[in-house]
């Protein structure tokens, strides 16, 4: 569907739920405001939705759904979202400091001093190499693009052929078929070429310095021959040059060749024979192997000169057109001295992937699994957990482990985004182990950095991302981090996490409601003191800030009245006159904001991101890190006034009117198909629709991150579509989306609720879904359902494994047509669609 297909889908989605939703709670309700006052802004409606009220608005939607149509699943989201393009996937070796990317066209790079300078990486700059791979009949005649030019421009509009090996180890395939005109015009393709790479340390073990010797091994092979029409052989040409393809923000032309620079050493070809298998090692001047290769073909290889004089070089593989017929080349992140790379190159492709997979294959005894009918759901899922693992490293000088924001791009650490790989995605699904490890940094390093605000002063605790690590300081980091431990803490019920932490969570307390009583700034008093909160670097009292430290402080909170510590009604305190206080700050600042004019005529208010001064309500950060973040973070509900009129803003407001899709991420934002127009990690509105219980917007929000923000070959996720890629950002939003639609401890206070928002995808009479050893607040839970053959009667199976018992556990009824009756771990009992049931 054309992008233009998918606004008009939009707004017919839009219209309909409107037409159809009159008097549904959360379904495209309206309020007329006229004269605010404080009581009807954010500070009414302010308790959080009990399961009963959550139970009424799942009824209503439920409703208004029998006459919506189908609901959203994968296969309709597909239709809505074209596929990512300009992707690449990083490849390597868990904690290491270094990673290979894979553009979407098969192109490798090796790249150790990465987009963002850093000291610790200093000292391999200019180590660099790209391999390119060109598809040819004549290694003379080889058509290369002359640059600068854009990769999307080219014929493949930015989109290739790639995906994952199924195996333990991610091996990622790159596709291609030979494409070459003849004299009149018609097509000579008769063969696909495949090339399989994956990362691998001699041995195959967990790092232990970070910078042990990294390896790519690479298999070119000829993986279809065409019986009617194809040539005797096949020609890889591969481009050994400087990386030389530039990146930016702006989605469509992010990727961008340039002509590359020499080499900084010259390079040289050395033949070789064992056993009969041709084989070459290439080295630069000081006689490290930059490349080495071996085939069973006879001649296979040839190496030279692009251009002369050009550092840049150009390796020949010629195969024969018979399926099967393969090379494999070994690529060191750096230069490598023989006795090393030999060791390496004895062990083979075949013995280091077999190593590879029994490292890669062993999970923590609590890792969880989720099993859906949906394989896109299920891939995403699985590839997402190596993803983040993969986006990690081990830093050499301090030994300090961390997971990273990106690959060959954001290789540095923003805590607050980043934070989420944590909280929302390995934590829930059982990695605690590798949770601790990459967290911990952030309590050795407590109170080294001064808070990012003109007010404040260095305090024993702050978290913060270490110096080492850091782009860009924002305020909210500290939140983010305090609620990731504390959460961490809470589902874990790990006391020795929690002896080790508790000094620096009560510090992380602290330093909240010392930073509160801060006097003398420019901002509102009793309120967290102006700060920079996004990469503006503006500082302000904005929502983004106060909201992270809020949601991270009632989560320490929830831990300390666990453990009965005296401490516990001190911050609870503190708590709530931190949201009274900013609660009765954003109304007063509302009543000075513009006024939008809704579809019904209705003026409704502009809620501000910002208290006073700071970020513009047209930036694409007004929705990522604006209001909508409020249901989130606790500080409101979804039913408040001025949440309501802010999702309704960037559903209908006159940013939808101006709109153009053609333009980058930072024009002014909207919701598409309920996700960022900007950046899809940051849209928040889905938890409005998950408080309200508006099934369709809910389901509607988490298809469109899995098919819509994540690459649907590789699953990896870009800032921005189109964007910049090599992140898995979308990521841990998406499971922790599907995890509360199936298991939710979040939706009311000291309760589990299960299948409240569960997809109709996910109910088949052929399948039983798996949702096992899900880690929730009050331990882990198992729960796999399934549809009798005639979809009548639900079987369902749960398991909890509790170390603190929820006051209620509530099933609730899928709205699934002529449901009638559910089994409950073997007992019946008559039921229907919409209604729930306690569980003992």
């Amino acid at each position: 569907m054309s992008i233009k297909g998918i606004l008009e889908s939009a707004m017919r989605r839009r219209t309909f739920l409107k037409r159809t939703a009159a008097g549904c709670v959360g379904l495209g309700s309206t309020l007329s405001l006229g004269k605010s006052t404080k009581s009807t802004l954010a500070s009414k409606a302010m308790a959080k939705p009990d399961s009963e009220a959550c139970v009424i608005a799942d009824g209503l939607s439920s409703l208004a759904l029998a006459e919506a149509g189908p609901e959203p699943n994968a296969a309709l989201a597909d239709t809505w979202w074209p596929p990512q393009r300009n992707v690449w996937t990083p490849i390597g070796w868990p904690n290491h400091l270094f990673r290979f990317n894979v553009i979407y066209n098969g192109t490798v790079v090796a790249q150790p001093y990465p987009y963002e300078p850093r000291e610790v990486t200093l000292p391999w700059k200019g180590e660099d190499l790209q391999l390119t791979f060109y598809l040819s009949s004549d290694k003379n005649n080889v058509h290369r693009p002359k640059p600068p030019y854009q990769l999307s421009g080219l014929s493949d509009r930015g989109l290739g052929r790639q995906g994952w090996v199924d195996r333990p180890t991610p091996v990622l395939w790159s596709e291609w078929s030979l494409y070459e005109m003849n004299t009149m015009g018609l097509s000579r393709a008769g063969l696909l070429v495949r090339k399989e790479i994956f990362a691998y340390i001699l041995g195959a073990h967990e790092v232990e310095t970070g910078i042990e010797p990294l390896y790519s091994w690479i298999r070119l092979s000829v993986s279809h021959v065409d019986e009617l029409l194809t040539d005797d052989e096949i020609i890889i040409t591969v481009d050994l040059t400087r990386v030389n393809i530039g990146k930016s923000m702006v989605h469509e032309g992010n990727l961008t060749v340039r002509r590359p620079s020499p080499y900084p050493s010259a390079l040289e070809a050395e033949m070789f024979t064992i056993d009969a298998h041709d084989g070459f090692r290439i080295l630069n001047e000081d006689d490290h192997v930059r490349l080495m290769g071996i085939s069973a073909e006879a001649d296979a290889f040839d190496f030279s000169e692009i251009e002369p004089d050009s550092g840049t070089y150009s390796l020949s593989v010629t195969l024969p057109a018979r399926k099967g017929a393969f090379a494999d080349l070994l690529l060191p992140m750096l230069a490598a001295e023989r006795p090393a790379i030999e060791t390496e190159f004895e062990t083979g492709f075949e013995e280091a992937l077999k190593q590879s997979d029994a490292y890669w294959a062993v999970e923590p005894s609590t890792a969880a699994t989720i099993d859906t009918p949906e394989p896109w759901m299920n891939e995403a899922v699985k590839h997402s957990l190596k993803l983040g693992r993969v986006i990690s490293e081990k830093n050499p000088d301090t030994g300090e482990s961390s997971f990273l924001t990106g690959s060959w791009s954001y290789d540095v650490l923003w805590a607050t985004p980043t934070s989420m790989v944590s909280h929302m995605m390995f934590d829930p699904l059982g990695y605690h182990a590798l949770v601790e490890k990459h967290i911990e940094l952030f309590r050795l390093n407590q109170g080294t950095v001064k808070p990012p605000g003109n007010i404040y002063e260095s305090h024993p605790g702050y978290f913060s991302t270490p110096k080492s690590l850091t782009s860009v300081d924002w305020l909210c980091d500290h939140g983010a981090i305090l609620y990731t431990v504390s959460r961490h803490a809470l589902i874990t019920n790990n006391q020795a996490f929690i002896d080790r932490w508790l000094p620096a969570i009560i510090k992380g307390c602290e330093f909240i409601k010392d930073s509160r009583a801060i006097t003398g700034h420019e901002g509102v008093p009793g309120v967290l003191p102006p700060a920079v909160s996004t990469d503006l670097r503006i500082p302000s009292q904005s929502i983004w800030n106060v909201g992270w430290n809020h949601r991270g402080l009632r989560a320490a909170i929830k831990l300390l009245q666990r453990l009965n510590h005296p401490r516990a009604s001190e911050f609870a305190a503190e708590a709530e006159a931190y949201r009274a206080r900013f609660v009765e700050a954003l109304d007063e600042a509302i009543l000075d904001t513009p006024r939008w004019t809704d579809s019904q005529g209705n003026k409704r208010p502009i809620v501000p991101t910002c208290l006073a001064d700071g970020e513009d309500i047209f930036h694409a950060f007004y929705l990522d890190t604006g209001p909508l973040f409020l249901v989130w973070s606790g500080v409101l509900t979804a039913d408040t006034p001025a949440m309501k009129d802010t999702v309704s803003f960037f559903r209908e407001g006159p940013n939808t009117k101006i709109y153009d899709p053609r333009h980058n991420c930072f024009q002014r934002p909207i919701l598409i198909h309920e996700m960022s127009s900007s950046e899809p990690c940051y849209s928040w509105n889905v938890y409005h629709s998950w408080q309200l219980g508006d099934r369709y917007r809910y389901l509607e929000g988490m298809y469109s991150l899995l098919v819509g923000a994540l690459s649907p070959q590789t699953y990896i996720s870009h800032e921005t579509r189109h964007g910049l890629s090599g992140l898995v950002a979308v990521n841990p939003l998406m499971i922790d989306l599907a995890r509360l639609a199936v298991i939710d401890d979040q939706i009311a206070e000291n309760e589990l609720h299960l299948l409240r928002l569960a997809p109709q995808a996910w109910l088949k009479t052929d399948y039983l879904t798996r949702f096992e050893k899900i880690v929730t607040e009050f331990g882990p839970v198992s729960l796999h359902f399934k549809l009798d053959e005639n979809g009548q009667t639900l079987d369902v199976t749960w398991s909890p494994a509790f170390h603190h018992t929820p006051d209620k556990v509530v099933l609730h009824i899928p709205p699934v047509e002529g449901l009638n009756q559910i089994r409950i771990n073997g007992q019946s009992r008559e039921t229907h669609p919409g209604s729930t049931l306690m569980l003992d």
